[in-house]
């Protein structure tokens, strides 16, 4: 599946963090460990994952996006703001089989990509609800939003945005 580009000019992905970059960007992983998941409030959550190459659990802490319950079944949106070079993203596409922890309590979930036009109405809701968070984002990421709807929703449309559903994924016999 591919994102359609922003209507600027291609948006120019940061690079991985390093250094003491990262480092702080991974304290949040650090407090979950710590059993600090709660101060986040939902906010984030902690997504443990199979490494593609090493086949090993992975941390990382990601912003849920949206959060939902369908047919008892909760699921968390979240985004892939590096892009679909993330890691995180490309682990998932290989093993979509993970875990989440939100707050103290563990999730067996299903990641499934979302189509970008999907993408782009969640970024569109998101916006108005953290708009100081929708603009730095979106800056960060190397595009110009008006501050429109419809500028959100086309910043939405290129960037990858994953649905980690609890439980298995349905099956023929369970539609």
């Amino acid at each position: 599946m591919t994102h359609r580009s922003a209507a600027s000019p291609g948006p120019r992905r940061p690079a991985s963090p390093a250094g003491w970059r990262r480092t702080a960007l991974r304290l949040p992983v650090h407090m979950f460990r710590a059993g600090l998941g709660p101060l986040f409030r939902g906010r984030l959550l902690l997504l443990v994952h199979t490494g593609r190459s090493s086949g090993q659990s992975r941390l990382t802490a990601v912003e849920v996006v949206e959060s939902a319950t369908v047919d008892g079944r909760r699921s968390w949106t979240v985004a892939s703001g590096f892009g679909p070079a993330a890691d995180w993203y490309r682990n998932l596409k290989r093993t979509p089989q993970a875990t989440v922890q939100v707050g103290r309590r563990f999730h067996a979930v299903t990641a499934s990509e979302l189509p970008a036009e999907e993408g782009g109405e969640l970024m569109m809701r998101y916006a108005p609800r953290h708009p100081r968070v929708a603009r730095r984002l979106c800056a960060y990421m190397g595009f110009a939003v008006d501050g429109s709807a419809d500028g959100y929703r086309t910043v939405g449309e290129s960037i990858p945005f994953v649905r980690l559903t609890e439980g298995a994924p349905a099956t023929g016999a369970d539609r």
